[in-house]
């Protein structure tokens, strides 16, 4: 079977059928038979803001989802830090638009079981599983469990991913006469007093909402959350049994490094992790960026597509908490909205060339392995008017490619370019 996965929609408006660029973006997805990209953004009406959002309060009408299928789509997820953009009634009607448009998507639910669960493609050629997880999501986004007594709570399948700073003994003691000195700590030690906390294990020291620990070589440790790791373990293992491919969609935003296309060690990780559990692909998104790939026990793990659609300042309204983080009100207009926000229009994800290029993937898997991969660059209109910026266009200059490949380059991987495609040697 072939696949073809494209990286964050963060769409908000409807979008052209036929630009300059369309036919080509398409034909190449639809050489895939199950095809993927992340649905970034919600499909509501009448919904209040939520208190928090993934940088932009995002939303668009049921149409835009039409629009992405002439692409090609079939398969994809609304798992990401948008998700509770518009609150739970936001999540439930983006549900909803969802399954009204055909899609069959994976985690968001109704409660953690349905967010947690593989959704499944049928298809002539075999049956494929998509589950979906997110690392990076607002405090309100994680989906409940459903008990004897009470129903679930909507959300996405969180991956709880808890962040501890490594420092050497006199680091340690540093931080403890600053707490003593500061009281900041003064709220955790009456809770764990009540019984409200645990204890903390030895070696290992909260400053505020901070958490460290001592060792020899400081740096950040990142640790998965263990029963969110059992609960994917679990799904995986169903969906092997009942389909004939597992596509596993992975939302991240954490960073290690100095630059965000570093692949932070516990993603590694975990998306090897994946793949041994029996997972044919892992396909990463979040970051807005490239990152590399790699090939592990022969199969693709791609840390992170890229943006194929971005529309982040095409939103046509805006909740007064957005307005009030700029120091502004609703009385200004979005175009002074975004001025404020992106320092007269020089700082934003869309005046960075990096943040509009991206690679679609397609590849063809037999018996659960990797056996032909080609790669797309896309690129999104750098430099174009913003009326016009953020679709996705085959890139023909060759930059996108030579960029992937040198970055691509620690995990062996070698690539050939034909026709200004990637073809990935095996």
């Amino acid at each position: 079977m072939k696949f073809t996965a494209a990286g964050d929609g963060a769409i908000q408006r409807r979008l052209p059928k036929y630009y300059d660029g369309f036919e080509d973006v398409k034909n190449f997805i639809l050489k895939g038979d199950a095809r993927f990209f992340n649905f970034e953004s919600t499909v509501c009406k009448d919904c209040f803001a939520a208190n928090n959002s993934g940088g932009t309060w995002l939303r668009t009408s049921p149409e835009v989802l039409n629009d992405t299928l002439e692409f090609g789509f079939n398969m994809t997820t609304a798992c990401n830090n948008h998700s509770f953009d518009f609150g739970f009634d936001g999540l439930l009607q983006t549900i909803e638009n969802l399954d009204r448009a055909g899609y069959v998507h994976a985690g968001a639910g109704r409660n953690l079981s349905e967010a947690a669960a593989p959704k499944y493609l049928d298809l002539p050629e075999g049956r494929v599983a998509l589950i979906a997880c997110s690392t990076s999501f607002s405090p309100e986004a994680p989906a409940g469990e459903q008990s004897r007594r009470l129903p679930g709570r909507p959300g996405i399948n969180a991956i709880m991913v808890k962040q501890t700073l490594i420092v050497d003994e006199s680091g340690l003691s540093a931080l403890k006469l600053i707490a003593d000195k500061t009281g900041v700590n003064a709220h955790n030690n009456i809770s764990r007093r009540e019984g409200y906390l645990p204890p903390l294990s030895d070696g290992s020291f909260e400053f505020g909402s901070i958490s460290f620990e001592k060792g020899d070589k400081s740096g950040i440790k990142n640790t998965i959350n263990s029963a969110d790791l059992k609960r994917i373990e679990s799904m995986i293992e169903e969906a092997k049994f009942q389909a004939d491919y597992v596509l596993v969609s992975v939302h991240s935003h954490q960073t290690e490094g100095d630059t965000k296309e570093n692949v932070p060690k516990f993603l590694q990780d975990f998306a090897r992790h994946l793949i041994d559990c029996g997972a044919n692909a892992v396909i990463g998104h979040g970051p807005h960026l490239i990152r590399p790939f790699e090939i592990y026990n022969g199969c693709p793990i791609f840390y992170s597509l890229g943006d194929f659609i971005l529309q982040l300042e095409n939103i046509e309204c805006a909740p007064e908490d957005y307005y009030a983080k700029q120091g502004l009100t609703s009385d200004a207009n979005l175009y002074r909205l975004f001025e404020k926000r992106t320092h007269g229009f020089t700082k934003s994800l869309q005046t960075q060339k990096v943040m509009l290029e991206a690679v679609i993937p397609c590849f063809e898997i037999k018996k659960g392995k990797l056996i032909a991969l080609e790669i797309m660059p896309i690129e999104l209109g750098h430099g174009m008017k913003h009326s016009r910026i953020g679709l996705p266009r085959h890139d023909k200059s060759g930059e996108i490619l030579k960029r992937f490949m040198e970055m691509c380059k620690p995990f062996e991987i070698e690539m050939k370019i034909e026709d200004n495609i990637g073809k990935v040697i095996l």
